[in-house]
Parts: structure tokens; sequence; C-alpha cells
């Protein structure tokens, strides 16, 4: 029970962050590099009271890992932008797990047993019908798809899935570090790639200074995902925090106001129901 009370942390946390970044407004460079300054301040804090032992390549890989998340975070606050929270949310989890599956799979020879593949698979498909259902557009005039610029969001999701699967396959694949040992490096790399869509010309407003709220709620995120992975195991851990997209999607559309026809609200109800189950499948198979 323990396990699963930390595990609803990093489902809340990180399910929030495209929600909570749109109530705080900014443009997508604004949001990225507030999110950075508030994880590197929690990094800072985590670093001082742990003390990790740390090596030159847990530096060099931990800030390099950190670009690629800026680069994953800023296309889906671009995504979000364009194509709205409730679709952009659901595209880009889903397309990360399904990609970041498949490299693992194929390259790193994640699933062993004949019932990984069986279940593995499975849980793809439900992911791929999840995220279609949640994006369906109705085209009869009763959403505000016509206010979208889905060409644009769809460009700036394939970035962010690239730089956010990249940034899984590294630490979880290649380099194998201790989370709280590379946090602090990892967010020097993050404001790192976060100034670069700036253009360095480094801005402290009052979008990047509310946006470092949400990157409090990444790091305390990550916090919790670790504690809820020794108490409850990987599956649930990695399960919770996946279907946290669900808060994004539902809080989008009462929260900010994104319109959804009765149609599309059927389909939203079918895409969380099939994301939810695809997460869960697949986090006992990456257990």
């Amino acid at each position: 029970m323990e396990g699963i009370l930390y595990a609803l942390v990093p489902m809340v946390a990180w399910g929030s962050i495209g929600l909570v970044s749109n109530i705080f407004g900014g443009k997508p460079s604004q949001q990225t590099f507030g999110m950075t300054l508030g994880a590197l301040g929690f990094a800072f804090m985590v670093f001082i009271v742990v003390k990790p032992e740390t090596s030159f390549s847990l530096w060099v890989f931990g800030i390099l890992g950190g670009i690629l998340w800026a680069i994953g975070q800023n296309g889906q606050f671009k995504a979000m932008q364009y194509m709205g929270v409730s679709v952009a949310n659901p595209l880009s989890s889903g397309s990360q797990l399904v990609l970041g599956s498949l490299i693992g799979v194929l390259f790193f020879h994640e699933w062993v047993q004949t019932w990984h593949y069986v279940l593995g698979f499975a849980a793809l498909i439900l992911l791929t019908i999840g995220f279609y259902f949640s994006s369906k557009k109705d085209n009869t005039g009763q959403s505000d798809t016509q206010h979208r610029d889905y060409p644009k969001g769809f460009r700036a999701l394939t970035i962010s899935t690239i730089g956010y699967v990249m940034y899984v396959v590294l630490f979880n694949n290649i380099m194998k570090f201790d989370l709280l040992a590379v946090l602090f490096p990892m967010a020097i790399g993050m404001v790192l790639g976060a100034a670069y869509f700036m253009s360095f010309k480094l801005s402290f407003d009052r979008y990047v200074i509310k946006n470092s709220v949400v990157g409090l709620m990444w790091g305390i995120g990550n916090v919790f995902m670790l504690l809820a992975a020794s108490k409850a195991g990987l599956a649930i851990a990695f399960s919770f925090s996946q279907v946290g997209a669900i808060i994004s999607i539902i809080g989008s559309i009462f929260l900010l106001g994104e319109k959804k026809s009765k149609r599309e609200m059927r389909w939203v109800w079918i895409g969380i129901a099939c994301f939810v189950l695809g997460a869960v499948m697949l986090g006992i198979v990456k257990a």
C-alpha cells in the first residue's frame, strides 16, 4: 500500500506538468527554461543532502542526457501550443512508450520470453489505439479543432519524441546511473538545452519564474518514482507514472477550456481506457 501511495506522486506530478505550465502561460522556450531552473534548484538541494559519488562519465552523460531531455520537453510544449494539451499529451506519451519499447526490443533484447512478446505487443497495440482515439478529431465544428495547427504540432511532436526516447535509451540501456547521483548533472544539461532554445538571451520574466514550479514538480516526481519502485516494484511505479497523462487530458478539457464535441469525448474515454490498460501491461513486461 505504501508503494502505491508513493507511485501516485509521480503520476500526479508528471501528469500535471503540461496542464500547470499552460495555466502559468508563456512561450515554449520560456516554459522550458523556467521548468529547468526549478529542476536545477531541486537537483542541487538533493546533491547537497545525499552527497552521491560521481565520476567524469556520469557528469558527461548526465549533461548530455539533460540536453536531450530539453529537446524533448521544448518540442512537447510547442506541440501543446499547436494542438492543445488534451491532444498533444497522449500522443507524446504514447509515441514515447511505443518507440522506446520497440528500440528496447530490437536493439537491446529486453524481451526474452514468449509471454513478453505476446503481452508486450498487445500492450503496444492498446497504446496505439489509445492515443489514436485520444487525439481523434471531429470535423462537425463542435470542437476547437479549427483553431489548431496540426501539421506544426506533429512536426514538434516528432522532434520531441526523438529527444525523449534518446534520453531514455541513454539512461536505461546504455549508461545506467543512480538517479540521485545523475540528477544534478542532468539538470545542468537541461538548463543548457533550454538556454539554447532562448538563443542564450536569458530572461527571468514572470513566465519563467512561474514555470520554475513545474521543475520542482518534475524533481519530486523523480524521487517518489524511486521510492515507489523500491516499495511496490517497477511494474507499479512505471505504470502509474505513465497513466498520469490522463490528468492532462481531463484537466485541459475542464480547466483550460479545450472544447470537445460529444463524439470526441466518447473517443477520449475509449482512448484513456486503452492507454491505461496498455501502460499497465507494458509495466508488467518491463518488470
